[in-house]
């Protein structure tokens, strides 16, 4: 079987993109493999990619390139959603390379990864081919007009499948797709290379894009509170973003500059978290978590702030870390303060971290997507029915909203 999965762009950093390479790898011990990325603005990847598959770049945008020099590179999308925020980054060209591609294509499974590709998939995507949309945020996360028109474009896929089942529950109350598969399936977070944390070090780590909802400023804070008592433990923040001079700014006004440290990007960050006694997150809200797991995956346990939707699934709160209340700084603390200050307590944790990563080793995740498959493929006729019944009564219902809006048309 060939599975083909498209990526916003493959060559850039950031966790749909380890995971769908993760996803990929695993898969391609069964099938033939390959990742066609929407554009490409470097000469290869950042992240390792297994050898077995293929990636296929649309649109070059490397400064130079063809790619470049075509007018249509110059125009808007028209395609891609306008209310998806990264539409900015979208030309004509990649509409219209995206629908060749998806026209001529002889995959047998098409798997989006971010809502814009999605509607491209659910426009331009074969029929004869399973078409799956995967959705990385949040179904909240996506404002009014691009829930509206994910609805409409959703219903004529196959499935959606989410990162939590708290997502999935979500979708399925507020965005009814009669036909369609809506589940949940975790994201691969294969073991690491490196040995696994010792335990010894007095350094806290956390990692994410340095944007306001990562709440890496609640961190800081609670982190002066830890610094006070326990001077001789440190904080490392991993990534790079719009707020690092906002964040520096408060690590120096709170004069933790030796002892807090923002170090940039950093991958493999497994490499990072292993030199960590805890992980936290600060989080106001995250579709899955992957940092927590990565985390485990370390034996490392985490400190996390209890935020829609993923932590909760994710982290056993008491076992293999801890939860605390979203935006609560005083709590976040808190909970440093309970696992630096009780070292067996944290080596018990750390050993339930390690024991409780293997949820995310790539076999059991890739065998779920391949019960998908099959069970997509067998129930093909009967959800067509269902998808053709739920599109009438939605025409229906709608017809009488219209009746009943025009003047005098009220039934009484």
């Amino acid at each position: 079987m060939k599975i083909t999965l498209l990526l916003h762009n493959a060559y850039a950093i950031g966790g749909t993109i380890r995971t769908t390479f993760n996803l990929a790898a695993a898969l391609a011990g069964r099938h033939d493999v390959e990742i066609v990325s929407m554009m490409r603005h470097r000469e290869v990847p950042r992240f390792a990619l297994d050898p077995r598959v293929r990636l296929v770049p649309l649109v070059d945008t490397r400064v130079g390139s063809d790619d470049m020099a075509d007018p249509l590179f110059g125009e808007p999308a028209l395609d891609f959603p306008a209310a998806e925020k990264r539409h900015h980054q979208y030309s004509r060209l990649i509409d219209v390379r995206a629908a060749q591609f998806l026209r001529a294509t002889d995959a047998d499974v098409l798997i989006g990864t971010r809502p814009g590709i999605n509607v491209y998939l659910a426009r331009f995507g074969p029929r004869r081919a399973l078409r799956i949309a995967q959705e990385h945020l949040r179904h909240d996360a996506h404002g009014k007009r691009l829930r509206a028109e994910l609805a409409r474009h959703y219903r004529t896929l196959d499935a959606v499948v989410t990162t939590t089942e708290a997502d999935a529950a979500v979708y399925r109350t507020r965005m009814p797709l009669p036909g369609v598969r809506i589940l949940a399936v975790p994201n691969i977070v294969p073991p690491p290379a490196a040995a696994p944390s010792d335990g010894a070090s007095t350094v806290i780590a956390a990692a994410g894009r340095l944007v306001p909802g990562k709440r890496f400023d609640l961190l800081i804070e609670a982190f002066s509170a830890v610094a006070a008592k326990h001077p001789e433990w440190r904080l490392r923040i991993h990534g790079g973003g719009a707020e690092r001079a906002r964040l520096q700014k408060l690590i120096d006004g709170l004069g933790l500059g030796d002892r807090a440290e923002l170090t940039g990007p950093r991958s493999p960050i497994e490499a990072e978290f292993a030199k960590a006694s805890i992980v936290a997150s600060a989080s106001d809200a995250e579709s899955f978590g992957m940092t927590l797991v990565e985390a485990m995956r370390c034996g490392v346990p985490v400190v996390s702030t209890d935020c829609p939707l993923g932590p909760a699934e994710i982290v056993d709160s008491g076992g293999n870390g801890l939860l605390v209340p979203c935006g609560d700084g005083r709590a976040l603390a808190g909970g440093l303060l309970e696992l630096i200050e009780d070292p067996a307590l944290r080596r018990r944790m750390a050993g339930a971290a390690l024991a409780s990563g293997h949820r995310y080793d790539p076999e059991p995740i890739a065998g779920r997507y391949q019960l998908l498959f099959d069970e997509l493929r067998a129930t093909r006729h009967g959800r067509a029915r269902r998808r053709a019944l739920g599109l009438a009564r939605g025409r229906v219902r709608g017809l009488l909203r219209r009746v009943v809006r025009r003047p005098g048309g009220a039934a009484g």
